[in-house]
């Protein structure tokens, strides 16, 4: 069984990975981890920005939000967070690329932020799920 991760916009085809290094031939598996590792530091930066608990929900409650904006006092106020979390965590999210400060004390998640949230904690997590089930049958 070939098990391949696809990903399609409007019905097009913008990639597809095999996921068994045994579907790919050998160099280009090579090159492939080559170029994961050229590119280390901006998915070290994405992975770290989310590895938390409380940037997990800040993300979420940004997204929840209709224009994607908070303010800092949000933050602290809509899930009972001191300032200081609220600060350092910011900083994280917005090392990773998904958050932007837009005025004094206000954030915005922007669209490759939004993008990439969904990508790294939904779609991954689903991943995830099929291959645990494929590894139980």
């Amino acid at each position: 069984m070939t098990l391949k991760l696809k990903l399609v916009r409007d019905n097009k085809t913008l990639f597809e990975i095999p996921l068994s290094p045994e579907d790919w031939e050998k160099e280009e598996l090579e090159n492939e981890f080559n170029a994961s590792e050229d590119e280390f530091r901006k998915l070290s930066k994405l992975f770290d920005a989310l590895s938390h608990e409380t940037r997990l929900r800040m993300m979420r409650k940004l997204l929840e939000e209709e224009d994607h904006t908070m303010g800092f006092a949000d933050f602290m106020h809509e899930l009972n967070l001191n300032p200081k979390i609220v600060w350092e965590n910011s900083k994280k999210l917005a090392e990773g690329g998904f958050l932007q400060k837009t005025a004094r004390g206000q954030y915005r998640c922007p669209q490759t932020g939004q993008t990439a949230f969904i990508m790294m904690s939904l779609a991954l997590r689903r991943l995830l799920e099929s291959v645990e089930e494929i590894e139980n049958l």
